[in-house]
Protein backbone atom coordinates (compact mmCIF):
# COMPACT_ATOMS: atom_id res chain seq x y z
CA UNK A 1 0.00 0.00 0.00
CA UNK A 2 1.08 3.74 -0.94
CA UNK A 3 1.85 5.63 2.50
CA UNK A 4 -0.44 8.41 3.47
CA UNK A 5 0.60 11.54 1.59
CA UNK A 6 -0.99 14.67 2.95
CA UNK A 7 -3.10 16.71 0.01
CA UNK A 8 -1.39 19.74 -1.57
CA UNK A 9 2.24 18.93 -1.47
CA UNK A 10 4.90 19.88 -3.26
CA UNK A 11 5.95 17.09 -5.45
CA UNK A 12 8.64 16.67 -7.94
CA UNK A 13 8.79 13.49 -10.34
CA UNK A 14 11.74 11.62 -11.61
CA UNK A 15 10.82 11.93 -15.29
CA UNK A 16 11.27 10.05 -18.57
CA UNK A 17 8.81 11.54 -20.80
CA UNK A 18 7.05 7.91 -21.25
CA UNK A 19 3.50 6.55 -20.47
CA UNK A 20 4.08 5.08 -16.93
CA UNK A 21 5.69 8.43 -16.18
CA UNK A 22 3.30 10.44 -17.71
CA UNK A 23 0.68 8.49 -15.74
CA UNK A 24 2.13 8.35 -12.61
CA UNK A 25 2.00 12.30 -12.68
CA UNK A 26 -1.40 12.25 -13.46
CA UNK A 27 -2.48 9.80 -10.91
CA UNK A 28 -0.46 11.89 -8.62
CA UNK A 29 -2.59 15.05 -9.75
CA UNK A 30 -6.02 13.54 -9.94
CA UNK A 31 -4.55 12.46 -5.74
CA UNK A 32 -5.24 16.50 -5.14
CA UNK A 33 -1.16 16.30 -4.84
CA UNK A 34 0.95 19.16 -6.43
CA UNK A 35 3.37 18.11 -8.63
CA UNK A 36 5.62 21.21 -9.27
CA UNK A 37 8.92 19.35 -10.93
CA UNK A 38 9.30 17.27 -14.19
CA UNK A 39 13.72 15.71 -12.93
CA UNK A 40 14.85 14.07 -16.54
CA UNK A 41 18.28 12.23 -16.58
CA UNK A 42 20.21 13.14 -18.93
CA UNK A 43 23.66 11.90 -20.77
CA UNK A 44 26.91 12.87 -20.43
CA UNK A 45 26.44 15.60 -23.53
CA UNK A 46 23.54 16.84 -21.61
CA UNK A 47 21.40 16.85 -25.14
CA UNK A 48 19.64 13.42 -25.10
CA UNK A 49 17.51 11.46 -21.98
CA UNK A 50 19.42 9.13 -20.27
CA UNK A 51 17.95 5.94 -21.00
CA UNK A 52 14.98 7.13 -23.89
CA UNK A 53 17.71 8.91 -26.26
CA UNK A 54 14.69 11.78 -26.57
CA UNK A 55 16.53 15.25 -27.49
CA UNK A 56 15.98 17.83 -24.76
CA UNK A 57 14.13 20.39 -27.06
CA UNK A 58 11.33 17.72 -27.14
CA UNK A 59 11.57 16.92 -22.97
CA UNK A 60 11.45 21.10 -22.41
CA UNK A 61 8.55 21.08 -25.35
CA UNK A 62 6.74 18.37 -23.47
CA UNK A 63 7.17 20.00 -19.95
CA UNK A 64 5.76 23.78 -21.29
CA UNK A 65 2.49 21.41 -22.60
CA UNK A 66 2.34 20.47 -19.31
CA UNK A 67 2.79 23.61 -17.39
CA UNK A 68 5.58 22.00 -15.31
CA UNK A 69 9.39 22.99 -14.24
CA UNK A 70 12.18 20.60 -16.14
CA UNK A 71 15.03 20.28 -14.51
CA UNK A 72 17.80 18.45 -15.67
CA UNK A 73 21.49 16.68 -14.68
CA UNK A 74 23.93 15.19 -17.35
CA UNK A 75 25.53 11.86 -15.79
CA UNK A 76 26.95 8.64 -16.91
CA UNK A 77 25.76 5.55 -15.37
CA UNK A 78 28.88 5.87 -13.23
CA UNK A 79 28.09 8.58 -11.37
CA UNK A 80 24.47 8.14 -11.74
CA UNK A 81 23.11 7.50 -8.76
CA UNK A 82 25.31 10.75 -6.58
CA UNK A 83 24.08 13.09 -9.35
CA UNK A 84 20.31 11.83 -9.17
CA UNK A 85 20.44 11.74 -4.99
CA UNK A 86 22.06 15.97 -5.88
CA UNK A 87 19.25 17.13 -7.65
CA UNK A 88 16.63 15.71 -5.77
CA UNK A 89 18.54 17.41 -2.08
CA UNK A 90 18.54 20.63 -4.49
CA UNK A 91 14.68 19.97 -5.05
CA UNK A 92 14.08 19.50 -1.40
CA UNK A 93 15.78 22.57 -0.44
CA UNK A 94 13.46 24.14 -2.74
CA UNK A 95 10.24 22.80 -0.71
CA UNK A 96 9.77 19.44 -2.52
CA UNK A 97 8.37 16.68 -0.14
CA UNK A 98 8.10 13.88 -2.28
CA UNK A 99 9.06 12.18 -5.73
CA UNK A 100 6.44 10.43 -8.00
CA UNK A 101 8.06 7.23 -9.50
CA UNK A 102 6.19 5.26 -12.34
CA UNK A 103 7.15 1.76 -11.84
CA UNK A 104 4.78 -0.65 -11.27
CA UNK A 105 5.96 -4.11 -9.60
CA UNK A 106 9.57 -4.18 -10.12
CA UNK A 107 10.84 -4.56 -6.46
CA UNK A 108 14.67 -3.48 -7.00
CA UNK A 109 13.74 -0.26 -8.57
CA UNK A 110 11.55 0.86 -5.50
CA UNK A 111 14.50 -0.44 -3.23
CA UNK A 112 16.39 1.97 -5.01
CA UNK A 113 14.05 4.47 -5.44
CA UNK A 114 12.98 4.79 -1.81
CA UNK A 115 16.98 4.33 -0.81
CA UNK A 116 17.71 7.58 -2.86
CA UNK A 117 14.79 9.44 -1.73
CA UNK A 118 15.41 8.72 1.85
CA UNK A 119 19.00 10.73 1.54
CA UNK A 120 17.18 13.49 0.13
CA UNK A 121 14.93 12.86 2.84
CA UNK A 122 12.19 12.73 0.77
CA UNK A 123 8.92 10.53 0.15
CA UNK A 124 8.83 8.15 -2.81
CA UNK A 125 5.51 7.80 -4.44
CA UNK A 126 4.26 5.11 -6.56
CA UNK A 127 1.07 5.69 -7.79
CA UNK A 128 1.02 2.93 -10.51
CA UNK A 129 2.63 0.33 -8.14
CA UNK A 130 0.73 -3.35 -8.01
CA UNK A 131 -1.51 -2.47 -10.21
CA UNK A 132 -2.23 -4.73 -13.44
CA UNK A 133 0.45 -3.83 -16.37
CA UNK A 134 -2.39 -4.13 -18.96
CA UNK A 135 -4.81 -2.22 -17.10
CA UNK A 136 -2.66 0.80 -16.58
CA UNK A 137 -2.37 0.19 -20.55
CA UNK A 138 -6.03 0.09 -21.30
CA UNK A 139 -6.33 3.26 -19.08
CA UNK A 140 -3.80 5.11 -21.17
CA UNK A 141 -5.07 4.75 -24.43
CA UNK A 142 -9.06 5.14 -23.03
CA UNK A 143 -7.80 8.67 -21.41
CA UNK A 144 -6.61 10.00 -25.19
CA UNK A 145 -2.83 10.54 -24.02
CA UNK A 146 -0.43 9.26 -27.17
CA UNK A 147 2.65 8.22 -27.36
CA UNK A 148 5.69 7.59 -29.81
CA UNK A 149 7.97 4.66 -29.31
CA UNK A 150 10.99 6.12 -29.24
CA UNK A 151 13.50 2.78 -28.50
CA UNK A 152 13.32 -0.89 -28.99
CA UNK A 153 15.33 -3.39 -27.17
CA UNK A 154 16.07 -5.79 -30.00
CA UNK A 155 15.96 -9.21 -28.03
CA UNK A 156 12.55 -8.22 -28.21
CA UNK A 157 11.46 -6.55 -30.73
CA UNK A 158 12.59 -5.79 -34.19
CA UNK A 159 14.02 -2.48 -35.57
CA UNK A 160 10.44 -1.57 -37.09
CA UNK A 161 8.81 -1.35 -33.76
CA UNK A 162 10.64 2.53 -33.15
CA UNK A 163 9.26 4.78 -34.08
CA UNK A 164 5.51 3.48 -34.17
CA UNK A 165 3.00 5.18 -32.24
CA UNK A 166 2.00 3.16 -29.19
CA UNK A 167 -1.65 2.90 -29.84
CA UNK A 168 -4.03 -0.63 -30.37
CA UNK A 169 -2.23 -1.99 -32.84
CA UNK A 170 0.63 -0.88 -31.71
CA UNK A 171 0.28 -3.25 -28.42
CA UNK A 172 -1.61 -5.97 -30.69
CA UNK A 173 0.98 -6.78 -32.70
CA UNK A 174 3.84 -7.23 -29.69
CA UNK A 175 4.80 -10.85 -30.38
CA UNK A 176 4.29 -13.02 -27.58
CA UNK A 177 6.18 -12.86 -24.23
CA UNK A 178 6.13 -9.12 -24.72
CA UNK A 179 4.80 -6.91 -22.08
CA UNK A 180 2.43 -4.42 -23.56
CA UNK A 181 3.99 -1.74 -20.83
CA UNK A 182 7.34 -2.57 -21.97
CA UNK A 183 7.94 -3.01 -17.68
CA UNK A 184 11.06 -5.71 -18.69
CA UNK A 185 12.50 -3.02 -20.66
CA UNK A 186 11.28 -4.20 -23.90
CA UNK A 187 10.67 -0.55 -25.58
CA UNK A 188 10.39 3.37 -24.30
CA UNK A 189 8.03 5.59 -25.21
CA UNK A 190 7.59 9.41 -25.40
CA UNK A 191 4.23 11.08 -24.81
CA UNK A 192 3.45 13.62 -26.87
CA UNK A 193 -0.30 14.54 -25.98
CA UNK A 194 -2.97 13.69 -23.69
CA UNK A 195 -5.30 15.45 -21.36
CA UNK A 196 -2.89 17.01 -19.29
CA UNK A 197 -1.68 19.08 -22.69
CA UNK A 198 -2.13 22.55 -23.17
CA UNK A 199 -1.19 21.61 -27.30
CA UNK A 200 0.23 18.51 -28.20
CA UNK A 201 4.02 18.54 -28.86
CA UNK A 202 4.38 18.52 -32.76
CA UNK A 203 7.37 16.12 -33.53
CA UNK A 204 8.46 14.24 -36.24
CA UNK A 205 10.68 10.65 -36.59
CA UNK A 206 13.88 11.65 -38.96
CA UNK A 207 15.14 7.91 -39.14
CA UNK A 208 16.34 5.42 -36.59
CA UNK A 209 19.80 4.10 -35.57
CA UNK A 210 20.87 1.02 -33.71
CA UNK A 211 23.31 1.38 -30.50
CA UNK A 212 24.78 -1.85 -28.52
CA UNK A 213 25.68 -1.07 -24.96
CA UNK A 214 29.36 -1.53 -23.56
CA UNK A 215 30.20 -5.24 -23.00
CA UNK A 216 30.07 -4.56 -19.19
CA UNK A 217 26.22 -3.93 -19.34
CA UNK A 218 25.45 -6.76 -21.74
CA UNK A 219 26.41 -5.69 -25.24
CA UNK A 220 22.70 -5.47 -25.96
CA UNK A 221 21.80 -4.07 -29.11
CA UNK A 222 19.02 -1.10 -29.19
CA UNK A 223 17.30 0.71 -32.06
CA UNK A 224 16.66 4.63 -31.22
CA UNK A 225 13.95 6.49 -32.85
CA UNK A 226 15.47 10.06 -33.38
CA UNK A 227 12.88 13.00 -33.23
CA UNK A 228 13.15 16.34 -33.60
CA UNK A 229 10.51 19.21 -33.18
CA UNK A 230 8.03 19.83 -36.37
CA UNK A 231 6.00 23.30 -36.30
CA UNK A 232 2.50 22.29 -35.44
CA UNK A 233 -0.03 22.12 -38.55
Amino acid sequence: MQPAIPKLDRLLASFSGGKDSMLAVQRAREAGLEVRWLLAMLEETGQRLRSHGVPLALMQAQADALGLELVTAAASWDDYQATFVAQLQALAARGAQAAVFGDIDLQAHRDWEEKVCAQAGLQAHLPLWGQPRRALVDAFLAQGWRARVVCVDSRFLHDGFAGREFDADFVASLPAGVDACGENGEFHTFVFDGPAFAHPVAHRVTGVRAWTSPARFGAVRYCFADLELAHAA
